[in-house]
């Protein structure tokens, strides 16, 4: 998508989004709110079930202390950093609750869990992430998804990655610094950074399209989760990965090795002895692509991805209010 392209629809999205915001009573979507739950089929409400308790794990009354009540979520326009998209996307679901309900909520790339019960866009993978309640968040960065791509066999056989910042990521850094001039990798960032010592590991800006033209592309976390890994999967490439450390929405925890993505060692020690194997078995390298085919089909249901935010925030409430 061109720089245009993206500006005007990020340009849209706030206008329709203030527009809602500012001229709709939330009245209208609490009387919306049992249909939206209760108007889907038994698989989709089976589905709803399975993943409400993956993205809410309280299972026990849980109040909270302080908090905002959903009356008072104003849009922040004195505050510095607003988080615009966060407040929209949140707002979208807690618009169908009473004014009185009462909620903690942390924007952001979030890697702790925190001391309460409190909405998050990612958390920890590991350990006990109850107070980590997940909604689909920034999720016009994070869910804008490929649906036409060139055929996994017409690729290069090879793995590209780019990011704008590495040096808050060791993880990408070790992969610029290990194999930014090896025949079967095109990576490397897009910007020097402070404390550089040279620009080997620079490279120029790719699209995402044109990152596309390769079969494997690096996946690999910077703050917290890889924001690429979505559009990856939803591609007819490959998505490449050392174990992943955080979650969002798209339940990064429930995903299988060398079965939705490639998973390499943390050291990238056998990285390229996986990527050979891909190029030699492509068989093997497309049935990866069928199965994150697959698991991305759950999250293009706009009716019941909405549904299930509301059932997360609605079980919430019920234990924390």
């Amino acid at each position: 998508m061109s720089t245009l392209k993206r500006n005007l629809s990020k340009g849209g999205y706030l206008a329709s989004h203030f527009l809602s915001y500012a001229l709709v009573p939330r009245s209208l979507y609490n009387m919306r709110l049992r249909r939206l739950l209760h108007g889907l089929s038994n698989d989709e409400q089976a589905m709803l079930r399975q993943r409400v308790d993956y993205y809410n794990r309280l299972h026990e009354p849980t109040p909270i202390k302080g908090g905002t009540l959903a009356r008072d979520y104003r849009f922040p326009f004195r505050q510095k950093r607003r988080f615009t998209t966060y407040f929209f996307d949140f707002y979208d679901v807690i618009k169908y609750f009473s004014g009185e309900k009462r909620f903690l909520f942390t924007p952001g790339d979030i890697t702790e869990i925190p001391p309460a019960p409190t909405f998050v866009k990612s958390r920890p993978i590991e350990g006990d992430n109850a107070h980590s309640v997940l909604l689909k968040l920034n999720k016009r960065r994070h869910f804008t998804l490929v649906n036409h791509d060139k055929p996994f066999s017409s690729k290069k056989n090879m793995l590209v990655g780019r990011t704008a910042w590495a040096n808050s990521s060791p993880q990408r850094r070790l992969l610029y610094e290990k194999f930014w001039n090896h025949p079967l990798c095109n990576v490397g960032k897009t910007h020097r950074e402070d404390g550089d010592d040279s620009d080997e590991t620079v490279k120029p800006f790719m699209t995402r399209g044109q990152q596309l033209d390769y079969k494997f592309i690096a996946c690999i976390e910077g703050v917290d989760v890889a924001t690429s890994l979505k559009w990856v999967m939803s591609s007819n490439s490959v998505a490449v990965s050392p174990p992943m450390h955080y979650e969002t929405w798209f339940m990064e925890g429930t995903l299988i090795p060398d079965y939705h993505y490639i998973e390499v060692k943390p050291d990238y020690s056998d990285l390229i002895e996986k990527l050979n194997y891909y190029i030699a078995h492509p068989d093997e390298a497309e049935l990866i692509v069928s199965h994150a085919h697959e698991y991305m089909e759950q999250f293009r249901n706009e009716k019941l991805e909405r549904a299930i935010q509301i059932a997360v925030a609605q079980k919430y409430f019920d234990l924390t209010n």
